[in-house]
């Protein structure tokens, strides 16, 4: 875990992916063990905390039960805890795990030192991509949450499966290169609605540029950094 800034009491932590690239929960649990002791008083997730997350008790992995216990923890420590849905993230606003965070959605509003954050995953804001983002929206879509709910076990981890490839096999663009004109256009949009700071996971690489209002900044993977991160004050 990064080392805490002077004032500051909000950590970030964006792209885990634990069950890929992130590996298993162990360390990243102990890291959210120790963050109320570190004077945290707010962490903000901002999506794909596991590589691929279908918000169901059918199928819950042992990652899973010890991440969503670290949480817990924290809250019961004090600490408030908000989940912004990333694109491996399947329907956890309307499940049993949105009552185990203070707030899940799509995007985060918030004040810290006079300053105003807006958080958001990042994954839809390239509207050029459409193959990518009719996939987005076909496999966050209530039909396909259905058949993940309904279908019997087997099936339904194939079409997980499925859905996974499918993920893997879009967005191209934005795995070849960071697509800055259209980070650049979203977030001078954004910062126009009264925000200082835009703040994005998504593209599991860390990139700054100051925007006519405001700052845009993408922030690191936490698989690639192992590092829950500090929001500087």
């Amino acid at each position: 875990m990064a080392d805490r800034p002077e004032h500051s009491e909000i950590a970030l932590l964006a792209d885990a992916h634990i069950g890929g690239p992130g590996g298993d929960a162990g360390p990243l649990v102990a890291q959210l063990d120790a963050l109320a002791a570190a004077g945290c008083r707010r962490l903000v997730v901002l999506g794909d905390l596991f590589q691929v997350w279908v918000a169901a008790e059918s199928y819950e992995t042992e990652d899973v039960r010890q991440l969503m216990g670290a949480i817990g923890r924290l809250r019961a420590a004090g600490v408030a805890v908000d989940y912004i849905e990333g694109n491996r993230d399947f329907f956890v606003a309307a499940s049993r795990y949105a009552d185990m965070f203070d707030s899940v959605g799509t995007e985060l509003a918030f004040v810290a030192g006079e300053k105003r954050y807006l958080v958001v995953h990042g994954d839809g804001l390239n509207h050029r991509d459409r193959r990518y983002l009719f996939w987005r929206w076909l496999s966050k879509s209530w039909p396909v949450r259905w058949l993940m709910l309904h279908l019997p076990r087997v099936l339904a981890r194939r079409l997980v499966h499925l859905t996974e490839k499918g993920l893997a096999g879009t967005n191209f663009e934005h795995k070849q290169r960071i697509p800055e004109e259209a980070i650049r256009a979203y977030g001078e949009r954004r910062l126009q609605e009264g925000f200082d700071h835009l703040l994005l996971g998504h593209f599991h690489e860390p990139r700054s540029w100051p925007a006519a209002g405001g700052e845009i900044r993408l922030l690191d993977a936490w698989f690639n950094t192992r590092s829950v991160e500090w929001l500087e004050p």
